[in-house]
């Protein structure tokens, strides 16, 4: 029997995975997948997460497979452009994109290292139950056979479409609509920083990631998916020409090479996040629409919360669920603002209160630093706004 079980080796499952195993805890960790494999991801960690990864004593492995360094970021609309950079978290101020099969590998390689029980390609198919409590998994292994495993806590972190969640009843808490549809590639050839570029009912965002290459990514509102996966490359590209001309050129002297990724599976909710022997992290317990890039550091700050909250009260039924409680409020505190303001940014109507609002940072690095601050973390919404010399500023 196992302390805890982690369905899902991605983002979420690995580090926290990871941390139970340095608490000393006994840990299988199941991913349906066989490593490296890639993913639908918009890549980008912001400065919480890469301290995470510092903290954790991953950051150097990321580094050393191959992933460009981003120190510079720009958003531009009509009439606005702001160039700047975020600052530090815990002493991190670089941050980086990777690949999906370059970041999730140095994730499990790192609870392996811990300590956990890592296996591929096992499907968990459900779980089992003991008068209302979760008691442990059924799975596949990688032969097809049938196979139970049983733990004192069993962790969803196995996606939008959780299984965990599922099966353990877990209730949608706050559930808003898809607000856009997304399609990205990757390009050689185009020299990039972290972009961003906003018109009336587009978005598109650049990123520098592994081996020289640059996603770039488009975004669209949702009703426009259908036609939009009718003719993807047209779309794709006239969204670039007509949102970011510059853009457009540097893309049309370079070359594209993979093919367009994409979905309309902007999923926006939380999930109730914990119950007697299950607990949601990840993109399980939390979804929102990608134009934002937070799902990596989400992820990775969710983990951390978990398993602090936890400590040492696994084995201990009321600290348990006190844990879980403590750990649900947090979600709610770390995560509601950022969830609102990204589907404000989702519905790809800049408004002209907040051109007029942006026009004013211009010309004043400080504020310019901090406002992309809050987008990263490093600078909460309530002390930006709250801060005397920006009130100074809106008002002169």
């Amino acid at each position: 029997m196992y302390d805890v079980i982690v369905v899902g080796a991605r983002c979420a499952g690995s580090p926290a995975a990871m941390l139970f195993a340095r608490q000393g805890y006994r840990v299988l960790l199941l991913e349906k997948v066989q490593f490296p494999q890639d993913k639908l991801s918009s890549h980008y960690i912001h400065q919480p997460g890469v301290a995470l990864l510092g903290k954790w004593g991953l950051l150097e492995d990321l580094r050393q497979a191959g992933c460009r360094p981003i120190d510079h970021i720009s958003y531009e609309s009509a009439g606005v452009r702001l160039d700047g950079w975020s600052l530090p978290v815990d002493g991190h101020r670089i941050t980086y994109a990777p690949r999906r099969f370059v970041l999730d590998p140095i994730l499990a390689a790192g609870a392996v290292a811990a300590g956990v029980e890592f296996r591929e390609n096992c499907t968990v198919s459900g779980l089992l139950f003991e008068d209302d409590r979760v008691v442990g998994v059924r799975y596949k292994t990688p032969s097809g056979a049938e196979a139970t495993e049983r733990a004192r806590l069993v962790v969803g972190a196995d996606g939008m479409r959780s299984l965990v969640a599922r099966e353990a009843g877990a209730k949608f808490v706050i559930e808003d609509p898809r607000m856009t549809c997304t399609y990205y590639s990757y390009w050689e050839g185009v020299p990039a920083h972290f972009e961003q570029y906003e018109r009336l009912d587009r978005w598109i965002g650049v990123i520098p990631t592994n081996n020289d290459l640059t996603l770039v990514m488009t975004y669209f509102p949702q009703r426009e998916f259908h036609k939009v996966r009718a003719d993807v490359e047209t779309a794709y590209l006239e969204a670039v020409r007509t949102t970011a001309p510059e853009l457009h050129d540097r893309i049309s002297a370079g070359r594209r090479v993979e093919q367009l990724y994409g979905t309309g599976h902007q999923e926006n909710f939380f999930r109730k996040a914990g119950g007697p022997g299950w607990a949601l992290i990840g993109d399980a317990v939390h979804h929102k629409d990608s134009i934002a890039a937070r799902g990596i550091t989400d992820a990775f700050v969710q983990a951390e919360l978990l398993t602090e909250h936890i400590g040492d009260q696994l084995h201990d039924e009321a600290g348990l669920k006190a844990a879980l409680k403590r750990y649900e409020s947090d979600l709610d505190g770390h995560f509601y603002d950022f969830y609102r303001s990204t589907l404000n940014v989702a519905e790809l109507k800049p408004t002209e209160e907040r051109t007029a609002f942006l026009q004013s940072l211009v010309g004043n690095q400080e504020l310019i630093d901090r406002y992309f601050s809050t987008l990263s973390g490093a600078c909460s919404l309530e002390d930006f706004y709250n801060d005397d010399l920006l009130a100074a500023l809106v008002q002169s």
